[in-house]
């Protein structure tokens, strides 16, 4: 995919870490390769060897201390445009967590919360009482909410999307779907009700990582990202990296390419809508002249 004909291109996901400060409960030794730092010093130069204008940083461990250290990271880098944080949704005083964020340097940047809700046991969490009051704060607070599900939590996901029709929501990562063994049916029709909603986007992220990573080709990939497509409209699907989870799978050159093929050959005007505008949509963001426009390429 040549990111670079794209005006503004913005990579709506990814993270940074340090286990070293931090536990990070879905670290197994799997991602033993990966578990090292990770900061705005190793991404920059991937950005711009890639084109790519602006961020989303996207919080990893339910932490309001990760959180305010995001929201102090973004206030001192243009490239990262907003920050998808954490506040416990099941506490009655979410508005004033969102406030008080919101106070601290950085916080014009807060575009979203996430929680992990496919680590809870139950998988009705998401439609507790004290949890989608706290996703309505999120709401009123004019944020996004970022859905973090597999599967299993896709039912609950519609039953609070149904629910909370006036905010925004993104699934991510397509709602990881099962591409190593290659099943789709389940998935297929508990995600596809979803797009009827037309607050609900959807990010083409963490796909990769969710096929064999060591075997993967696009050919897996593709017979998902092809429905989410098909389903949520190129004016609803939205990229993201997932950096540095895919970097088990893929490099950060790689995804993007991998994305630009399973996107395929749309208009330009989708194109530029899914490597950029939709996220702007998506998260409300205020966004400068692209680089890549200044650089005139």
């Amino acid at each position: 995919m040549a990111v670079r004909t794209v005006t503004l291109v913005v990579d709506a996901h990814h993270h940074f870490w340090d286990p070293a400060k931090a536990s990070y409960p879905w670290m197994t030794e799997a991602l033993a390769p990966i578990r090292r730092r990770f900061g705005p010093e190793d991404l920059r130069p991937l950005l711009a060897a890639n084109g790519v204008d602006q961020t989303i940083l996207v919080q990893t461990i339910s932490s309001l201390d990760e959180t305010r250290e995001f929201l102090a990271i973004a206030a001192e880098r243009d490239f990262i445009a907003g920050v998808v944080g954490w506040v416990d949704l099941t506490a009655p005083e979410v508005a004033e967590q969102l406030a008080r964020l919101r106070s601290r340097a950085g916080g014009t940047k807060l575009v979203g919360i996430r929680h992990q809700a496919h680590d809870e046991a139950d998988p009705e969490w998401l439609g507790r009482k004290e949890v989608r009051r706290g996703v309505a704060a999120v709401g009123k607070a004019g944020l996004t909410y970022d859905i973090l599900v597999k599967t299993r939590e896709l039912p609950a996901a519609l039953a609070m999307v149904r629910d909370l029709p006036d905010m925004k929501f993104v699934i991510d990562h397509l709602a990881k779907p099962p591409i190593a063994s290659g099943a789709i049916d389940e998935w297929a029709a508990r995600l596809k009700p979803l797009a009827a909603y037309p607050n609900v986007f959807c990010k083409l992220s963490g796909m990769v990582t969710e096929a064999d990573w060591k075997r993967w080709t696009v050919r897996d990939i593709t017979p998902y990202a092809s429905r989410v497509l098909e389903w949520f409209g190129p004016e609803r699907c939205v990229f993201g990296s997932d950096w540095p989870v895919c970097l088990v799978a893929a490099s950060y050159a790689h995804v993007i390419d991998v994305c630009g093929q399973v996107v395929g050959d749309l208009p330009s005007a989708d194109r530029e809508r899914i490597f950029g505008g939709n996220a702007v949509e998506l998260y409300g963001l205020s966004m400068p002249v692209p680089a890549a426009a200044e650089r005139g390429s």
